[in-house]
């Protein structure tokens, strides 16, 4: 029997030869020093040299996923920071007063530019059409069109001009892309600045469509405690470890162990610049403030019906049959692992989740219709039905699509990738 335990995660995704040593006659360590054969500054395990002490994210194959920030982006952070400090007490003072009229015990937090404001407009048009209310919905617009749709659309949004200045409006190519790191920085203002007030939130991404509202399922008393609650992203690469947190859904009560986590978030920003994705910074901390500050993180199981998302989407036909064919205990239904909007808005569409008129994609408010009271817009944007379309024959669809082509390249059908099942369709 033991007082206190240590628990090592041993998994070893990079399938080397892997050794564990336990020392005695030091100080407590609850950080593992990782050593491998390698050469001094970059390249690939190589058995004939000594090991050497190394970074986690350092890979067999010579990729390093956690440089050091370099002083180019110390200094892009440090001046996007600085205006947020002179800011702060001004903005959580009118944060505050939009929170407390809001009245909601949870709040749900969105960020987003104009280049993905079809993506906001349809979740809202689908939460509308299954009858929920967005009341605790609050959008963090990073610039003035999307602040008048999302408004237009009825929502309640908080736009401060100042600190979202430096982010493009265009939408990202590519995940990574420059405009998609510069767009992580919303991702981190929002949840701080929400959480630093008080209150508990779910953050989520854009990209997602509600069957249930979410927020019950966070509110029932059965649910055991924790200081966050994640969507598995269900990538299981090294950067990722040990959590695979998705960043694009995620529950947070707000305490003094996550005000100090999202903090530290916002003071290391810099380090998205580096590694280009708000996720891995986020998982790094929240292994640190794990050991240093005991944070309980619960990541839902990949397997768990209820929150799934891109993984299921592309790699298990069987999950998303039961959900095309209404079978299925998913509350929230999450298109991560999709490459750009432009596939995100096909996908939804032939999923039978798009809700949003064509005549208001791509459009300012101003272009769409006079705005002459709250929600107007949804009165020209939001069909009550879903608009169903056709793209790919091996993608999930709610109806079969056998006249669509596939979307790979080479002819082969994705689930053959998969399934061994070439040219196959979904259904």
């Amino acid at each position: 029997n033991c007082d206190t335990m240590n628990v090592v995660l041993i998994d070893n995704p990079g399938n080397t030869r892997q050794c564990f040593a336990l020392v005695g006659g030091q100080y407590q360590s609850y950080h593992i020093q990782r050593w491998m054969r390698r050469p001094d500054n970059y390249g690939a395990l190589d058995a004939e040299l000594p090991l050497k002490l190394t970074s986690r994210g350092w890979s067999a194959g010579g990729r390093q996923q956690f440089p050091p920030p370099k002083q180019r982006h110390v200094n892009d952070h440090q001046e996007k920071l600085l205006i947020y400090l002179t800011e702060a007490d001004n903005i959580k003072s009118r944060l505050k007063q939009v929170l407390e009229k809001m009245g909601s015990k949870s709040v749900v937090v969105l960020t987003c530019n104009y280049g993905q404001s079809e993506l906001l407009m349809n979740f809202a048009c689908s939460a509308r059409a299954r009858g929920f209310d967005l009341s605790s919905v609050l959008v963090f617009p990073t610039d003035m069109e999307t602040k008048e749709l999302a408004e237009g659309i009825g929502l309640t949004a908080f736009y401060e001009e100042k600190i979202m200045a430096s982010i493009p409006k265009e939408e990202a190519t590519v995940y990574g892309d420059k405009v998609f790191i510069s767009a992580m920085l919303a991702k981190v203002l929002s949840v701080q600045l929400v959480n630093e007030l008080g209150y508990d939130l779910l953050f989520q991404d854009v990209d997602v469509v509600w069957y249930k509202n979410p927020l019950d399922y966070f509110h029932d008393e059965s649910l055991p405690e924790f200081d966050m609650y994640f969507q598995d992203d269900g990538s299981r690469q090294e950067r990722f470890a040990p959590y695979s947190a998705n960043s694009g859904f995620y529950y947070v009560r707000s305490n003094d162990r996550t005000r100090h986590l999202f903090r530290h978030l916002l003071y290391s920003a810099d380090l998205i610049n580096i590694w280009s994705s708000h996720q891995k910074v986020l998982i790094a901390l929240l292994a640190e403030h794990n050991s240093l500050m005991g944070l309980n993180v619960k990541v839902f199981p990949k397997e768990m019906e209820e929150f799934p998302g891109g993984l299921q989407y592309h790699r298990n036909a069987e999950v998303m049959k039961k959900i095309m064919q209404g079978d299925s205990k998913a509350i929230v239904f999450h298109m991560s692992w999709t490459e750009n909007k432009d596939d995100k808005l096909k996908f939804f569409q032939q999923m039978g989740e798009w809700y949003l008129n064509g005549q208001c994609i791509g459009r300012e408010a101003i272009n769409i219709t006079t705005i002459d009271d709250d929600g107007i817009l949804a009165k020209q944007c939001c069909s009550a039905i879903a608009i169903l379309t056709c793209h790919y024959r091996d993608k999930p669809s709610k109806v079969p699509c056998p006249n669509s082509p596939s979307i790979v390249g080479n002819g082969k059908s994705f689930y053959s990738v998969f399934n061994a099942q070439k040219g196959k369709s979904f259904w």
